[in-house]
């Protein structure tokens, strides 16, 4: 199989610049409302579980709306790469980010800044879904979990930057430094992605759907180059792999219609819905944009929630990382297998422990509701954050694959809108209750990962076709240098198909 050349990890790498700016501009107002200028400065109240009266629309909307952009960017997106291409896109998405995210920042007043940050959640709504699709189609199978990996451990470092900036922001002289300064920090990302993307190479599955073959197989050999290949084996089988099964695909109806009538496809889309979706409806989004607060109703004090918060982001990159190097090996499937159920486990004691000593002045009680939270997160980190924008963004041909990705990320960013519109009034009015209802949930998507999800791990992603029934037309050897077709006699040596292509 081919090595993972340093060319393939620096690509990477600067593509994930997106992950973090999305993940820096989406955790910045969960920390903002931990900030006692944020309220001030807007005239807002704050948020506790027996507050009488409430400021829950207007925060609401602000995170309704943030995710109806994100939303909307994921659409904008699925017809963009396959126009304009990747890396175009990455440049016009980050530019879009930084535009909105510099009109966040300057928001004088709440209308403002709930219809700017609309517009910021567009341009990291393009941006995320553009990262793991385009690591997909530049990683060599055996290591795609590991480098689409870098989706969620990049978002998940801009969470852990805005936080720590955060707590430092708290003790400004200034109140409006303390929740301006993190916003103005969310240009940071989308202006280092926009300079950095000339250093990026197109992905060369989509020089292949719009037939430019020969720029394709250059591309292939340079991200794959290994220095004791001279003859580049890996890239030229790949590349046979990949022109042959998209001219297949291409000969086939991709329209939005026939991705719901072709069996195949549809049952690709909806569990690329399901997985995304799912990892929503563990109640994630909704606990971390509250999370100051709820640790504020824990008893914490001061300083002392966004502290917290910041360390739990700490160890969530841990648990990020450790899932980023292990999926590979263990599985996506596997994962998601143990994750869902300690999920529920988690989600049941944390509302048992809530009950229990959530309106009391019980310091261990209070203290095992944080340990648990953390828990939640650090396996919701390793089992399933890592691994749902895996699976999504593999199991779909090239020919629909921007289509297909941008269901599941659609899914993803209508579960958090579902799950956090109504956030402020679930934790005041159902507060340790809907603990409950998200280990259900978890429970529900236990048994539909178990009967309808299948392994993808290491399988090229021309390949996985097979698991839904699909064609596949070409195989590569185990080792990733040859043709099993063509060692039977079936597929036309490389030399003889790129006569044929050119001809």
């Amino acid at each position: 199989m081919a090595k993972l050349s340093r060319y393939n990890i620096f690509i990477s790498i600067v593509a994930a610049i997106g992950a973090y700016s999305y993940g820096f501009g989406s955790s910045v107002f969960a920390t903002s409302i931990g900030q006692p200028g944020f309220f001030n400065y807007f005239k807002l109240e704050g948020i506790n579980y027996s507050a009488p009266s409430i400021d829950s629309a207007i925060l609401g909307a602000l995170n309704a709306l943030f995710y109806f952009g994100l939303a909307t960017g994921s659409l904008i997106q699925a017809w963009a790469v396959d126009i304009i291409g990747r890396k175009l896109s990455f440049a016009i998405s980050a530019l879009v980010s930084l535009i909105g995210s510099a009109l966040v920042t300057g928001s004088v007043a709440v209308p403002m800044i709930i219809v700017v940050r609309m517009l910021q959640g567009v341009g990291l709504g393009m941006l995320l879904f553009l990262v793991p699709l385009y690591i997909t189609e530049i990683a060599p199978p055996q290591h795609r979990g590991l480098l689409t990996g870098l989706t969620t451990v990049f978002f998940s470092l801009g969470y852990s930057v805005c936080a720590f900036i955060s707590v430092g922001t708290y003790f400004a002289q200034s109140p409006t430094v303390q929740w301006r300064l993190p916003l103005g920090l969310s240009c940071l990302g989308p202006l280092v992605l926009l300079l950095a993307t000339p250093y990026l190479v197109e992905s060369p599955r989509y020089l292949a759907l719009v037939g430019r073959n020969n720029e394709a197989l250059a591309v292939l050999k340079k991200i794959h180059h290994d220095p004791t290949d001279n003859d580049n084996t890996f890239a030229e089988a790949e590349y046979i792999q990949i022109v042959r099964q998209i001219e297949f695909d291409k000969g086939l109806d991709t329209g939005i219609l026939s991705m719901v009538k072709k069996p195949s496809w549809r049952r690709r889309c909806l569990l690329a819905f399901f997985i995304q979706f799912s990892s929503q409806s563990t109640g994630v989004l909704l606990l971390v944009n509250y999370i100051t607060i709820i640790f504020s109703n824990l008893g914490m004090t001061g300083v002392m929630p966004l502290l917290l918060y910041a360390i739990m982001t700490v160890t969530n990159q841990v648990a990020l990382f450790i899932g980023m190097f292990t999926v590979d090996k263990i599985g996506r499937r596997t994962l998601f297998l143990i994750g869902f159920p300690l999920l529920a486990v988690c989600l049941l004691v944390e509302g048992i422990l809530q009950w229990k000593y959530l309106d009391s002045t019980n310091k261990s009680g209070l203290y095992a509701c944080v340990v648990f939270i953390y828990l939640f997160f650090f396996i919701f980190c390793l089992c399933i954050d890592v691994t749902s924008f895996i699976w999504v963004s593999e199991i779909f041909p090239t020919a629909i694959r921007s289509k297909g990705v941008s269901i599941g990320f659609f899914a993803y960013f209508t579960g958090a809108l579902t799950y956090t519109t109504p956030g402020a009034l679930i934790i005041k009015n159902l507060q340790y209750n809907m603990f409950y209802l998200y280990a259900g949930l978890c429970v529900v998507s236990t048994a539909v990962v178990y009967f309808f999800v299948p392994e993808t791990k290491k399988i090229p992603v021309e390949e996985i076709g097979a698991l839904f029934g699909d064609v596949v037309v070409v195989h590569l050897t185990a080792d990733g240098q040859g043709i099993v077709e063509e060692e039977k006699g079936v597929v036309l040596t490389h030399a003889e198909f790129a006569d044929k292509n050119e001809s």
